[in-house]
């Protein structure tokens, strides 16, 4: 009997319905040349994940669906697809169709689900059980979609009232005999995924008594990651996890996990009963990088510029670009004040020569000097913070000018840390088509300024940028601690509040002082206008600014009250 069945772990662009059904193809060739009798996509592979409203579009999921229908190969495909809605169901679903041989609906997602990121039941009609492909390349398999998987090990917030895995374990007390269980997902990263991933996938092979294969996702989609790292797990425990962030084809032999192979960059990681995974600095640095590179590839984005002022932030969105675009792509711009320091300017420069990028020095001095005589008046009676701030945006219309005279995308440079307290100018350093630091709070961004120097062997982030006392020089002597706590122990309250859940008194309880974590949350909450303005930026927390933290706008909450 044959038992080998093809992950195909590929990298979708959302919406390129043609693109992507070709892409399926290539890989389940290389599949069917390396000894697989069946191929599995990743979660609506047709369609790219996520297509939010183009699924509100019939014409849309009818398009998906033909193509997953007439998709030519060698060997049968499970594919990932919105399928239109049948009968008296008014909305889509997002299903698998058999496609290849005897083409047919296999099944439909159940478990919808609606908490952080996701917003599924505005698009999907639930199904109401998990499919079976009966004698399909002499297997009878299983079939589950992403979620389906998570309620049985307790790894969803949502408590829905039926548990797909469970259900075919049922199935089998009653004789329904299967091979494997696979299961096509498009799981989000964040950080520790995909330690509660491989929990999911070794849950349901113990519970099944079978292996359960899942195949996921790779790359970046507007602000969401998907780290790839498909998944075989076997009912003892043991394991075979795919490489991240790299597409590629994970071949699996049932009957011997030492047999998988892997196609693709990379190499494939057996887990014994009781091994773990972690991802790291390493993996967080791959994720961020790969967030720039793939929103710039499909979106059809060559070249890069930004502000290069010599602090931390801006030095490693440098290192970034780079690193996504390539050095030759990306322009830095140092534009000093008259309250820049020499050492930031020369910090700037040997970030950009360590890189190999553009480095362009334009102060700004002259058109500051113009702008306050021309707003004096406004300037002197207002507040002060306004002078301030002019710096910021006179340096964003630069960056701006930059971008577009020469067919780039601005990047805004901001951290987790500063955007959630409002450290940040509006039409200034936010401005940018996209925020690669905009979740990672800022001792996370000096971890991963060393992971990258590590990383080429050279100080691309130098030694005086990593030490200094960070500052915006806005005005003379000005540092962050003036107006902020030291950030660790802001970063420690954010992510207590953001991440935890936890209000003040709770947070004071950990052992912060209670005047600090009320004046934290309360720029949080008063701050908020700036964050619905920010550029997307790519999701690496569990709880980031965006589609997951939807908090009012206007609305009256002050926490030192």
């Amino acid at each position: 009997m044959a038992s080998k069945i093809a992950l195909l772990q590929i990298n979708p662009i959302v919406g390129d319905i043609s693109g992507n059904a070709s892409l399926i193809s290539d890989f389940a060739e290389q599949a069917s040349q390396s000894g697989a009798s069946l191929a599995v996509t990743t979660e609506l592979a047709i369609s790219g994940y996520p297509p939010r409203d183009l699924l509100l579009q019939s014409d849309f999921v009818q398009s998906c669906n033909d193509v997953a229908n007439s998709l030519k190969s060698v060997i049968p495909i499970l594919v990932g697809t919105p399928v239109p809605s049948h009968g008296e169901r008014s909305l889509p679903g997002n299903g698998v169709v058999r496609a290849g041989d005897s083409v047919r609906e296999i099944t439909r997602k159940q478990l919808l689900p609606t908490y952080d990121v996701f917003d599924e039941a505005r698009y999907f009609e639930a199904d109401e059980r998990p499919g079976i492909a009966r004698t399909i390349a002499g297997l009878d398999i299983g079939v589950t979609i992403c979620e389906d998987a998570w309620q049985h090990c307790g790894a969803t917030p949502n408590d829905y009232d039926s548990d797909p895995i469970a259900q075919i374990v049922e199935w089998g007390r009653q004789g329904v005999v299967l091979d494997a269980t696979v299961n096509l997902s498009a799981s989000p990263y964040h950080a520790n995924k995909s330690g509660i991933r491989l929990a999911v996938a070794r849950s349901a092979a113990a519970s099944l008594n079978h292996p359960f294969l899942l195949a996921n996702q790779v790359g970046g989609n507007d602000d969401l990651l998907f780290d790839g790292r498909s998944v075989v797990a076997w009912p003892d425990g043991t394991a075979v996890v795919a490489p991240a962030w790299v597409e590629g084809v994970l071949i699996a032999d049932l009957s011997n996990p030492q047999n998988c192979i892997w196609l693709g960059e990379g190499e494939l990681t057996v887990l014994n009963p009781t091994d773990e995974i972690s991802d790291g600095d390493e993996g967080l640095l791959d994720a961020i990088i790969i967030g720039l590179s793939d929103y710039c590839r499909k979106s059809g984005i060559s070249k890069i510029v930004l502000g290069l002022s010599g602090g931390i932030d801006s030095a490693l969105a440098a290192c970034i670009a780079s690193a996504a675009v390539g050095a030759a792509n990306v322009t830095g711009i140092s534009m000093p004040s008259k309250h820049s320091s020499q050492h930031s300017i020369d910090d700037a420069r040997s970030t950009a020569e360590a890189l190999g990028i553009e480095f362009s020095l334009q102060p700004i001095m002259d058109l500051h000097n113009a702008a306050d005589t021309a707003l004096a008046e406004l300037l002197a009676n207002g507040n002060p913070v306004a002078g301030e701030n002019l710096q910021a945006r006179l340096r964003g219309l630069v960056v701006m000018a930059h971008a577009n005279a020469n067919g780039a995308m601005a990047i805004a440079t901001g951290n987790k840390s500063e955007l959630g307290q409002g450290y940040c100018t509006l039409y200034g350093d936010m401005a940018g088509g996209y925020a690669p630091l905009g979740d990672l709070y800022k001792m996370e961004v000096y971890a991963l300024a060393r992971e990258f120097n590590k990383r080429i062997g050279l100080d691309a982030v130098n030694e005086s940028t990593l030490t200094k006392p960070p500052s915006a020089e806005l005005a003379p002597d000005q540092k962050d601690e003036d107006s902020l706590p030291p950030y660790p122990i802001l970063d420690e309250i954010l992510r207590l509040h953001i991440e935890g859940g936890l209000d003040a008194t709770e947070i004071t309880s950990r052992g912060h002082d209670g005047e600090v974590v009320r004046d934290v949350l309360t720029r949080l909450a008063r701050n908020e206008h700036k964050r619905w303005q920010m550029p997307p930026a790519p999701r690496v927390s569990m709880r980031a600014f965006g589609q997951g933290w939807r908090q009012p706008l206007a609305a009256r909450h002050d926490w030192r009250q």
